[in-house]
């Protein structure tokens, strides 16, 4: 994303940051939809003949998921909202997969009733309610296994999802009866295998560990004669948050399970990335409200708060935080945090930063994945607007919030009998 000073005033994508701060009001997400397409067309030259299946989870803001529609993206589903979202955005059902451990029957239904590619199954009983549920409605469900390969990918604890000791996935160890079991089954298609170690990953080679894992599981399904059509690698791939990360560009993510993968010319390979894909696209605007110091400490309260991005304080995530107006001001050290009333509520944790005005607005960066999607109404709050930047148009993809939105799924309800 185009973020830069322009005579002391800052420019995202060559638009003035305050000019859109006077249009959109305060907090406003900002999307570049030129990094979108650069970022998605990465993946697609690297995995050409492959399918990329955008994780909707990382944002699934509908304009944006209409975007990668037309560009021929495929979509990472974990809920039947994210497959209406996905659908309704056009998005091909043959290149949708359904992953999350706690996929619910009406879900399950709507999914093989959509005719989706696949669903990546996470448990045995998982397997079993959806071939009962696809017997009921007369139809077969085509399945891979979340294979679960140990590997560590070296991330927050949080977002790491490959290692024993988590929810997610079946044991590596599981895998071949589970595969067995499946293919007894008489609405059960069996078509690939998928594996996800984590998320805001920044080397390739635990993909390549996982990978091998993958590999002999693989080798040994095909001696017992059941033979896979797609090896699903998830996504992960990480961002530049900070200048010291230096994140794999997606053609070595596609050298390094290559390596392993090459072999099996008859098999297509899925790749799901989310973040990588949006999470650079996103800067949010905010205003300075007041400033105060308590004991040591200096903080700077501002309009963006955890339920905007919840990202530092769920994971003490770090965001580059800069001024919309460059000051030469001295910087000191000190909380940049929000209104909403829990103590966990900040956007940055002593960080040497200039002692802003009241009124003067700041940009938050990298807020394009985990920031909207994540977003909530906590402390009655509105959420906030979002635009994209498209050359030099400025288009709204989500209003804010009104006081009557708050109240909007809680008044004139039906009595229950």
């Amino acid at each position: 994303m185009s973020i830069k000073y322009i005579k002391n005033e800052l420019y995202i994508e060559g638009l003035s940051a305050a000019q859109l701060a006077k249009l959109c009001g305060t907090p406003t997400y900002v999307y570049s939809k030129k990094l979108i397409l650069n970022n998605f067309n990465n993946y697609k030259k690297a995995f050409k003949n492959d399918i990329v299946c955008y994780a909707v989870k990382a944002n699934s803001n509908q304009t944006l998921l209409k975007i990668l529609s037309e560009l021929g993206a495929g979509a990472d589903i974990v809920s039947g909202g994210e497959l209406f979202k996905a659908l309704r955005a056009g998005i091909d059902p043959q290149k949708i997969v359904y992953s999350g451990v706690g996929k619910t029957a009406e879900e399950i239904t709507y999914a093989i009733e959509s005719n989706i590619l696949m669903f990546n199954i996470e448990s045995y009983e998982e397997l079993c309610e959806i071939n009962k549920i696809a017997k009921k409605i007369n139809k077969t469900a085509r399945i891979s296994f979340r294979i679960n390969p140990n590997v560590d990918p070296d991330t927050h604890k949080y977002i790491a999802t490959g290692k024993h000791g988590t929810k997610f996935g079946i044991k590596y160890e599981d895998a071949l009866d589970m595969y067995t079991a499946a293919s007894k089954m008489s609405n059960i298609e069996i078509v690939g295998i998928d594996t996800h170690i984590g998320s805001q990953i920044l080397k390739v080679e635990p993909y390549r560990l996982a990978a091998v894992k993958i590999a002999k599981l693989i080798d040994r399904l095909e001696k017992e004669n059941i033979i896979l059509k797609y090896i699903d690698i998830g996504g992960g791939l990480g961002i530049k948050y900070e200048n010291s990360q230096k994140p794999p560009k997606p053609a070595e993510l596609k050298k390094a399970v290559m390596s392993v993968f090459g072999k099996y010319k008859n098999k297509t390979l899925i790749v799901e990335p989310g973040r990588s894909i949006i999470g650079d696209t996103g800067v949010m605007i905010g205003r300075v409200l007041y400033r105060k110091k308590s004991g040591n400490k200096n903080f700077l309260i501002v309009d963006i708060a955890m339920n905007d991005l919840i990202r530092p304080t769920l994971y003490d995530a770090y965001h580059n935080i800069i001024p919309v107006k460059k000051t030469f001001k001295k910087q000191i050290i000190m909380d940049i945090v929000g209104p909403v009333c829990e103590s966990g509520d900040f956007m940055a944790k002593d960080r040497k930063f200039p002692l802003l005005e009241q009124g003067d607005l700041i940009a938050v960066e990298c807020i394009g994945a985990y920031g909207s999607s994540m977003s909530s109404q906590y402390n009655s709050r509105k959420r906030a607007r979002g635009v994209i930047i498209d050359g030099k148009k400025i288009i709204h993809i989500r209003r804010r919030d009104t006081f009557e939105d708050l109240l909007r799924l809680e008044e004139n309800l039906e009595k229950i009998s």
